[in-house]
């Protein structure tokens, strides 16, 4: 049987390879938030078949006025959405006008603008949001496997995951731009949900392995319980991986860095799983030995 726990420090050297660029964005750039926090408008038009209309063109439109521009997606053939600064009745007129003179022919497909304040209280829940998961998983799989080892483990395991997933958006804020937005916010918890659902198999394998062979070493308990439970963890993420990948080509713009914030969550959930909370696990367990 392998002796993976022989290998722990590697396993936490490849975490930090990722975890430490993440950090130092973080710390040095934070992350780029969207207008869901921000505050802003977002406007999303459907231009007729026979215009001739791109991206850069509605760009450099806007940026004619005294309207500040955010960003323009593409989110159909001829469908764009538009993200600028709190847009007003009377300015939504003017723009609507100008930019059909300019551009031609459209229909509008949505309008919705958020502001500052409500940004602001939804930072904060989304903040309290997390930190309750996180409170609440921790009291749940310390009562469920008799130990707190086993709870504070799988919440350290589950913030590697998450500070990843941080980390990458905001090397990716700062390098391309991309923007943080309630959908981020939804992959961000189901991401801390897989990662404890996929830890909560391993461990509950250590501990069926612990009443069948009381008199074995708890390491050797670990490695047979990662050898047992590791084909059937990389199986089960690929499944995931495989839709996740269809959905990144196939899914359109709106929801590209959702599903990309998903992929790393499901990736990171995967090796954390296996490569960091089981060997949590035995560096606590030898230290209160």
């Amino acid at each position: 049987m392998p002796d993976f726990m022989r290998y722990k420090l590697i396993f936490f050297l490849v975490s930090a390879l990722v975890l430490i660029p993440g950090l130092v964005s973080l710390v040095l750039w934070g992350l780029k938030p969207a207008i869901d926090f921000t505050g802003g408008t977002m406007w999303e038009l459907n231009f007729k078949e026979d215009v001739e209309v791109t991206q850069t063109l509605i760009e450099e439109h806007i940026k004619e006025t005294d309207l500040t521009l955010t960003s323009v997606q593409k989110t159909g053939p001829q469908s764009y959405l538009i993200k600028m600064s709190p847009l007003g009745e009377t300015d939504k007129d003017s723009l609507k006008s100008s930019l059909k003179d300019t551009l031609g022919e459209f229909t509008e497909v949505s309008f919705e603008t958020v502001g500052p304040t409500l940004g602001r209280e939804l930072l904060v829940k989304t903040m309290i949001a997390v930190v309750l998961a996180a409170g609440f998983i921790l009291v749940y799989v310390a009562w469920r496997f008799k130990d707190k080892m086993y709870g504070i483990c799988a919440i350290l395991a589950m913030f590697h995951d998450t500070l990843i997933v941080l980390g990458i958006f905001s090397l990716l804020g700062h390098f391309l731009l991309v923007e943080i937005d309630t959908l981020f916010v939804t992959a961000v918890l189901t991401v801390l949900s897989f990662s404890v659902h996929d830890t909560v198999v391993v461990y509950d394998r250590i501990r069926e392995l612990i009443k069948l062979y009381p008199r074995i070493e708890f390491v050797e308990i670990i490695n047979r319980a990662v050898a047992d439970t590791l084909t059937r963890s990389v199986n089960n993420s690929l499944t995931i991986i495989f839709m996740l990948l269809a959905l990144l080509f196939l899914g359109g713009e709106t929801i590209r860095w959702f599903v990309v914030a998903l992929l790393v969550g499901t990736i990171a959930g995967t090796y954390s799983s296996t490569f960091t909370a089981a060997p949590l696990l035995v560096i606590w367990y030898n230290r209160v030995k």
